[in-house]
């Protein structure tokens, strides 16, 4: 782990040559049983997001296209919701929902009501990756279309240049929504009020999630091995704490402050603070996605690969 005083120069910003996205590593075949219990799911899971008022959580399926809504005590799939399209990520406009689900060949974003899975779909850019909410507001980021559409009363209001390849969109309870260029390796904060840019920076070797905690976002670096601290008063990155293994999917349990990451390359989820790792636990293979209850601190993986959802309730860290 280390800090920061200036931002990561290694990188290439918006301004080099273009890298290639970073994608999850492909996992090797599983050689010890995942912790927790392990529960069939559908076909190719990618995407998890839990609603703490409902309890339930929200998986999204290719193939058929759908959401599979997982009662998050049991982990039974108590619904099915047909989509469009696949998606990639998912997220909460608010507790109680709806889920915000990308359809990302279909050039849509869909809003799943919860907990009947009733849909509204909202026509955005060109491969709609990820999305997210703050102030009133939805965000999406349009991979191909390289643009952030704003999403008003039910319709895209305004559309934002992005990051070459905006990937990872995430947004503070104060406004401040930050998007990650995967292409461009860097990050970009806007103004979620004013609806204008503020600044943006290098992050990361190939960046690929991010997430808000209070004013600050933690950016997960898969080609990097890390995640990244930013803090947005100047825009900077502040701490990078080490993560051998491909980190890709990232979720934040509030109650217990702890940051739950997976690595695709291990077959591990990793749990962590915002300063240090503390310790990892087998998981189901090619493990993309994770969310976490945060009344239980019961912790979902996915497995991308055999269709599978592992359901963790990790003992009191003792350390």
């Amino acid at each position: 782990m280390c800090l920061f005083g200036l931002v990561l120069t290694a990188c290439g910003g918006s301004g080099s040559g273009l890298a290639p996205a970073a994608e999850p590593a492909h996992s090797p075949p599983l050689e010890t049983n995942p912790a927790g219990r392990v529960v069939e799911v559908g076909n190719k899971p990618e995407g998890l997001v839990f609603d703490p008022r409902t309890g339930l959580l929200a998986v999204g399926l290719a193939n058929p296209d759908e959401l599979a809504l997982v009662d998050g005590r049991s982990g039974r799939v108590v619904r099915r919701v047909a989509l469009p399209e696949s998606p990639r990520h998912l997220d909460l406009a608010r507790p109680g929902g709806p889920v915000l689900v990308p359809a990302e060949r279909a050039g849509l974003l869909v809003e799943v009501r919860l907990p009947r899975g009733r849909m509204r779909a909202i026509r955005v850019g060109d491969h709609p990756h990820d999305a997210t909410a703050g102030g009133g507001r939805e965000f999406v980021g349009n991979e191909r279309g390289h643009t952030l559409s704003v999403i008003e009363g039910g319709r895209q209001a305004r559309v934002l240049d992005a990051p070459v390849g905006p990937g990872g969109v995430a947004a503070t309870k104060g406004g401040l929504v930050a998007v990650v260029g995967v292409r461009s390796r860097t990050l970009e904060l806007f103004d979620g009020r004013a609806l204008r840019s503020i600044d943006e920076i290098d992050v990361g070797l190939g960046a690929t999630h991010v997430i808000a905690r209070g004013s600050r976002f933690f950016v997960v670096d898969t080609r990097g091995d890390a995640l990244l601290e930013v803090l947005t008063s100047p825009l900077r990155v502040h701490r990078r704490t080490h993560l051998a293994g491909s980190p890709y999917g990232i979720a934040f349990d509030g109650r217990r402050r702890r940051f739950w990451v997976t690595l695709t390359a291990l077959n591990r989820v990793a749990e962590l603070t915002d300063r240090r790792l503390l310790r990892t636990f087998p998981t189901v293979r090619q493990p993309n996605s994770v969310a976490v209850d945060p009344a239980t601190g019961r912790v979902f993986v996915a497995s991308r690969k055999d269709g599978t959802l592992q359901i963790l309730d990790p003992p009191p860290y003792r350390g």
